[in-house]
């Protein structure tokens, strides 16, 4: 087996870390003081391919492989895990939902806009009522005439409010559970779609998420996304690859957190040497970067196996699972390092210890991973 990267790979790998380093770094605390994800960033992610990464070259996308997806991820989310957060959402659900399910119309008329960054995508299943529960849902679509009409909320919507093209799950026919669920593609201003509270968040603050309401939205008969009632049962064929992204995302932090200890520790010095020299650093550091190549493994086998045409329902958990837990420990033990400096906002460490922990809960909560995982593992 060869683990190594090709030389194509370590090109994108040093170009996106270089695109991060000049276009991301120097906002990464302004953009989060500013709840804000900058719309101007957009225009320069299209150029670099970063808005249609794995999606194909006719529909303007970059073509690229899963492998290649976690490697973007893992570099922009190195420098700003909330910036990663909206690539990810934007590419692993709502362009990804499209093209894995959308007719070959509906991938002609949105994938274009989707990759050359006209529009940034969103995706909405949550609600307040069905989290982890999602076959809960509230929100219906009834046929009328021509058109479905939504009604309802959904909740915890990555751009919500700055999407301009959205997939949205619905019930249409409540006596058959979870094979009674739709999808829809809606877009910006649809009447009777409207974006609700916008939430203020403990970290990833510079990704935009807030409510969306529907009170009437009707939509054309043929922006229905994929067969009637297969709504609920596409959306786990996406979470599978787009929990492969959070993946990506948590090893990209645990790296960055990891890097920002690692500095500090070799200029810090206290009882006349670096803190680097103390043997219970020294091991801090070591252990976190055995874990993230773990986590790293994990991840590229399951973009392995997705490019492969492989099932990875039980992989995709496993690196999600696992890279997003390992991903709190080197985040915490970043701000142990640091010591009262940790604490404040002059250093990263404090920001990454904020962010770190949606990626336990974003996608299937690390309870749900489990469950998953325990499911495939007996047969169930």
């Amino acid at each position: 087996m060869d683990f190594r990267l090709s030389e194509e790979q370590e090109l994108l790998r040093r170009t996106v870390r270089e695109f991060a380093e000049s276009e991301i770094r120097p906002h990464v605390m302004e953009w989060d003081e500013a709840q804000q994800f900058s719309m101007d960033l957009v225009p320069k992610l299209a150029v670099l391919g970063l808005t249609g990464i794995q999606l194909p070259e006719e529909y303007g996308g970059a073509g690229l492989s899963a492998v290649d997806y976690c490697i973007c991820i893992e570099e922009l989310a190195r420098v700003d895990p909330a910036v990663a957060l909206s690539v990810a959402a934007h590419n692993g659900l709502c362009s990804s939902h499209i093209a894995m399910f959308g007719s070959d119309a509906q991938k002609r008329q949105y994938l274009p806009r989707l990759t050359s960054g006209q529009v940034l995508g969103a995706w909405g299943l949550t609600e307040a009522g069905a989290g982890s529960d999602a076959a809960a849902m509230r929100t219906t679509a009834t046929k009328q005439g021509a058109c479905w009409v939504l009604n309802g909320a959904k909740a915890f919507i990555t751009h919500g409010r700055l999407g301009g093209l959205m997939v949205a799950m619905a019930v249409t026919d409540r006596t058959r559970g979870h094979r009674g669920i739709s999808a829809f593609i809606i877009e910006q201003g649809t009447p009777g779609m409207s974006a609700g509270k916008k939430e203020n968040k403990l970290g990833m603050r510079a990704s935009d998420t807030s409510e969306l309401i529907f009170q009437g939205c009707r939509v054309p008969a043929n922006q229905l996304l994929g067969e009637e009632g297969q709504g609920f049962i596409n959306t786990l064929q996406v979470l599978d690859a787009g929990r492969i992204g959070i993946a990506a995302l948590s090893v990209g932090l645990a790296q960055g957190a990891y890097e920002a200890a690692r500095s500090y520790a070799k200029d810090r010095r206290q009882f006349g040497q670096p803190l680097s020299a103390f043997q219970a650093i020294q091991w801090k550091l070591a252990d976190n970067a055995t874990r993230i190549e773990a986590a790293r493994l994990l991840t590229y086998r399951a973009a392995y196996l997705k490019d492969s045409g492989k099932r990875t329902t039980r992989e995709s958990s496993m690196a999600k699972l696992y890279s997003s837990e390992i991903a709190v420990k080197a985040a915490d033990d970043c701000v142990q390092i640091h010591g009262g400096y940790g604490f404040v906002k002059d250093y990263p460490a404090e920001k990454y210890f904020r962010d770190v922990k949606l990626v336990t809960i974003g996608e299937g909560t690390s309870e749900i991973q489990r469950l998953v995982i325990a499911r495939q593992l007996l047969g169930q």
